[in-house]
């Protein structure tokens, strides 16, 4: 085998020294030891979304220390071996990977060909994102995708077969849903499954529904402590996807996974109201900023009006699931003060409303408020939430507690500890991933909630473009 190593990767316009094995013509064979030490061998392929460097942010026990990469020469993996480098070299719990990179044209298929491991990890350009899927577990391969799965309606039965034959082969098809792993949001589910606190799901309207996630992004923030850079194709919706397939995965994903825990839910449950989607416009100024580019490339000539580069970034869906009403929302603005995401959340009870809100008055922290119901007594209330509290959730989440805010409303008080953050969910979920992955204990509704999430996400694409 013809492996050479190289030390010195290119980042912020100077070379610096990493531990990062790199391109030969051949992939490596993992010993017989190596296999039993580790169950698990990463491959990534197309790297390009940081997403792809924050699953490999700390170590585990299940996951061999050498990595295989697959990828096209340039700045997105480059980039990824720089997040590599820099969590190798931290002074706090340093990782130990061992990156072996193959950066030839031939790069998916020479993946598919040497298999030199055993989970493919995909975060990156989406366009080939749900074929990469499909011809990997056709090659008997795990996969662990960054959402989303599938950016259009054409290629969704594309990602239904990947499903199938997954489960033909004993495979695990599997998307990275790191906002379940909030506290907040875990909350948030724990007291809507309980009756004498929270009464049961308001029906709705599709003018008032009763279950809301809505989340404001930024194309510029800080990601690992330094300004994110993202490619050019980020901002072209045939390459990434526009927002009502992209970031509303998770929306969707919350909807259900909060208010129907452990329930099955298939296309044949949920019925699409209405779907809208809207552009954000960048200047050239900005998209230099974001990109670290003079001048958009020919490729996204067609998005651009009056000098506006104009992106479907934006998007909102409104739906039922089993009668209850439910609407997910997603916008993207260049910028803001406090550059950092924002997440709403409603679930409204015939007990009480259960709200999340990320905004000004919260300091732009996740809060959690649970508001009685109009015409409920609140004294009888208040016993009833002291005893939950007391009795139910203080157990599982020590240190949790409310504050009264008024006769009706309180704040759930979260400790410090609980805080770990966007990029800590990462590891959360990925252990979440290796325990399914090496004890077969899976939820049966974890995989047709999956294939329904899509559907959702691309019918509702096909219905917005249709107005």
């Amino acid at each position: 085998m013809n492996l050479r190593r190289s030390f010195l990767l290119f980042l912020a316009g100077a070379f610096f020294t990493g531990m990062i094995a790199c391109t030969g013509n051949k992939g490596k064979t993992k010993s017989d030891t190596m296999e039993q030490k580790y169950p698990v061998t990463l491959m990534t392929l197309e790297p390009g979304h940081f997403h792809a460097a924050l699953v490999q942010k700390s170590m585990y026990d299940a996951i061999n220390p050498t990595a295989y990469v697959y990828a096209p020469k340039g700045p997105e993996l480059d980039e990824f071996l720089a997040f590599i480098n820099r969590f190798n070299h931290r002074s706090d719990n340093p990782t130990a990977w061992q990156e072996v990179v193959y950066d030839r044209p031939d790069y998916p298929e020479k993946m598919l060909q040497e298999k030199p491991g055993n989970v493919v990890v995909l975060s990156g350009n989406n366009a080939r994102k749900t074929e990469y899927i499909l011809k990997s577990v056709q090659a008997g391969l795990n996969v662990y995708a960054d959402k989303p799965m599938v950016i259009t309606p054409e290629a969704y039965p594309l990602l239904e077969q990947a499903f199938a034959t997954a489960k033909e082969k004993n495979l695990l098809l599997y998307d990275i849903m790191t906002e379940r792993f909030e506290i907040t949001a875990i909350l948030q589910r724990e007291l809507a499954a309980i009756p004498t606190l929270f009464g049961h799901l308001q029906p709705g309207t599709a003018d008032n529904p009763s279950l809301v996630q809505e989340s404001i992004h930024r194309f510029y923030k800080n990601v690992a402590g330094k300004p994110l850079i993202r490619p050019a194709w980020f901002f072209d919706i045939s390459q990434q996807g526009e927002g009502i397939v992209d970031v509303e995965t998770h929306l969707v994903d919350l909807i259900m996974w909060g208010a129907f825990p452990d329930r099955i839910i298939r296309k044949e449950d949920v019925e699409l109201l209405k779907a809208r989607h809207w552009t954000t416009d960048l200047t050239p100024d900005q998209f230099r900023t974001v990109t670290g580019l003079e001048q958009w490339p020919d490729f996204l000539n067609k998005y651009v009006d009056q000098g506006l580069l104009k992106v479907y970034s934006n998007g909102e869906i409104t739906f039922k699931i089993n009668g209850i009403t439910a609407r997910a929302s997603v916008e993207w603005t260049y910028h803001t003060p406090e550059s950092s995401d924002t997440h709403y959340s409603l679930m409204r009870g015939s007990g009480c409303d259960l709200i999340i809100s990320q905004k000004e008055k919260e300091n732009f922290h996740p809060t959690l408020y649970i508001r009685a119901a109009d015409g409920i007594d609140p004294g009888k209330f208040e016993r009833e939430l002291t005893r939950v509290m007391t009795e139910v959730i203080a157990p599982k989440h020590p240190g949790v507690d409310i504050e009264k805010l008024s006769e009706t409303e309180w704040k759930v008080l979260i400790p410090e500890k609980y805080d770990v953050g966007h990029e800590a969910h990462f590891r959360q979920v990925t252990e979440n991933y290796l325990d399914y992955l090496q004890h077969g204990d899976i939820p049966d509704w974890e995989i047709p909630n999956m294939i329904t999430k899509y559907w959702i996400t691309t019918s509702a694409l096909k219905m917005a473009r249709e107005k």
